[in-house]
This record gives structure tokens, C-alpha cells and sequence, in this order.
């Protein structure tokens, strides 16, 4: 029922295959639930009965954000569903989502992230090697997970890396002199294995990594130097821009390194940054500290 739509998502909007698959997930759990069998079936669904929709949902346990996302979808589909003409009326536009919970993102301080730590982590073979890349990779550049897999050899140049983001956008990403040797370490160990791939990080086997791998990988090393709840690549994708922000990186450089479609994406970084200058001031000022 979906395919048509999916490949609009796909060669008209550019989406990622893990958006897109995400976008799959959500219509069919709604699918599900309202029991229909014929797209022409969405023509008659009122704004009350997707309301029942986000209650049932929620009754399920599922958190407010993983209900708008799944308002959402359901909500760019039905715009499609218009723009074929398919329907000539959406009840989306009817349709309020739960209000989301804020969370600030979590990151690592920089004094968990000293060198001498790090690089008790990391062994001198082939394994180590690409594992420290990544992980550097991850905070020196705040790329995503999915973003990272993708990197090609040829995107690795002496002084930055070239990155294809959401819905293939192309950004380019200084990295140190200091990156750019590790990566050669690595590369050279890479070519003693022997595997042929186009592909910057890849497997012992010679595949690219998957997701799965690098989460692992990430978490366990995240283990070894920080007591943080969440130990994942995007914790570092935070770290990294809560680190720039924290030494003077303004607001819209930030944006174009991570790749962000807006400013609004970015901002919830400032939370972290303005909590660190209130510690300072607290600290550092005759009439900021505290007294007991």
C-alpha cells in the first residue's frame, strides 16, 4: 500500500533508507490499529479517530516523542496522499500532538576525554587502530552514526573529511594534522589485512561496519572513562558541539558542522554552554559565590 509513497520519500525527497524505514514502521503500526485494507480508506478517518490513535499509544507506554514522530508520518503521508489526489482533505490539520519532554543532551567533560586516558583503551593492532579512529571520528567531527559508516577512503583528505548527511547532502568537515596521521596508522594496518573495500572503517572481514558494531563499540569504550546513563555515538555528536560551543564556536558554524537543516536544531546546545558559564560565574565572581 505504501510503496508508492516510500519511493516518493526516497528519489523526490532524498530520505535516508533508515528514515525511510522509520516512516514504514510508524504507517504500519497505524495500519494495525485502524484495520485499513484500501488507501482509499484514509478518506474517511476523522481527527477523533487518530486522537483515539495517540491515546492508545500512549496507554501503551510509548513516550511523547515517539508519538509525534509517528504523528508525523502519518501526517506527510496524508500530504502526499493529497498531492495525488488520492484524498482532498487531511484530519492531520485537526490533530495536536502530546507536548514533548526536553531533555538536555548528555555529554562527556573534557577531562574524561584526556589523551592519556584514551589511549589505555585502545590496542596497537588493526582492531585498536580502527576503534580509536572511530571514536575520534565521532569527537572530532560530530558526524552521526550513520554518516560515519558511509565515509568512503576518498572522502579522507589531509585536512578535512567530506560527509554525506540527511537526504544526501554533502558538508565538509576540517579535521587536525593529528587526526589525519592516525588515519594513516590506521589505513596502513588496514592495507596488511588485505581487504578490498571502498569503504573508510570496515569490518576484521573486510565488510563496512554496521550500525550495530559501532554502537557497541562506542558504549563500551564510553564505559571505561564516563558514569553517563547514555554511552552511545550520538553522545559524542553532542560532546562535540557542547566542546566547540564551550570555546567560543558561534551558533551558525556549529549548524553548518553538524549538518543542521535550521538553527533551532542547534540551540539546545546553549542550554549546556550557559550552564557552564553560570558554574564559572558562581565560582569565579565576589558577589557569585555561594555561601554555606
Amino acid at each position: 500500500m505504501f510503496d508508492k509513497f516510500l519511493s516518493y520519500l526516497k528519489f523526490e525527497k532524498r530520505y535516508s533508507a533508515h528514515t525511510i524505514n522509520a516512516y514504514q514502521r510508524d504507517l504500519n503500526d497505524f495500519l494495525e490499529y485502524a484495520e485499513i485494507e484500501k488507501v482509499g480508506d484514509f478518506e474517511n478517518l476523522s481527527a477523533s479517530y487518530i486522537r483515539s490513535w495517540i491515546v492508545f499509544l500512549i496507554e501503551k507506554g510509548l513516550k511523547n516523542r515517539s508519538v509525534n514522530r509517528k504523528l508525523a508520518s502519518l501526517r506527510s503521508f496524508y500530504k502526499w496522499l493529497m498531492k495525488e489526489e488520492i484524498v482532498y482533505s487531511s484530519p492531520m490539520s485537526k490533530v495536536n500532538g502530546p507536548k514533548s519532554e526536553k531533555h538536555l543532551p548528555q555529554f562527556v567533560q573534557e577531562s574524561e576525554l584526556d589523551l592519556s586516558k584514551l589511549e589505555k583503551l585502545f590496542s596497537n593492532d588493526f582492531e585498536g587502530k580502527r576503534d580509536a579512529l572511530m571514536f575520534e571520528l565521532f569527537y572530532q567531527t560530530g558526524i552521526r552514526l550513520s554518516e560515519l559508516i558511509g565515509l568512503r577512503l576518498e572522502d579522507l583528505q589531509p585536512a578535512n573529511i567530506k560527509v554525506l548527511g540527511k537526504r544526501n547532502k554533502e558538508r565538509i568537515i576540517p579535521i587536525s594534522n593529528k587526526l589525519y596521521i592516525q588515519a594513516q596508522e590506521y589505513l596502513t594496518l588496514r592495507q596488511e589485512q588485505g581487504p578490498d573495500s571502498a569503504h573508510l572503517l570496515i569490518l576484521d572481514s573486510g565488510k563496512k561496519l554496521y550500525p550495530a558494531f559501532a554502537y557497541r563499540k562506542i558504549n563500551s569504550y564510553l564505559g571505561n572513562i564516563t558514569t553517563l546513563d547514555k554511552r552511545s555515538p550520538h553522545v559524542l555528536r553532542h560532546t562535540f558541539a557542547t566542546h566547540m560551543l564551550n570555546r567560543g564556536t558561534g551558533l551558525e558554524t556549529l549548524k553548518d558542522l553538524l549538518g543542521h537543516a535550521n538553527l533551532s536544531a542547534t540551540q539546545i546546545y546553549t542550554h549546556n554552554s550557559f550552564a557552564k558559564l553560570n558554574s564559572i560565574y558562581s565560582q569565579a565572581h565576589p558577589r557569585g559565590r555561594k555561601t554555606s
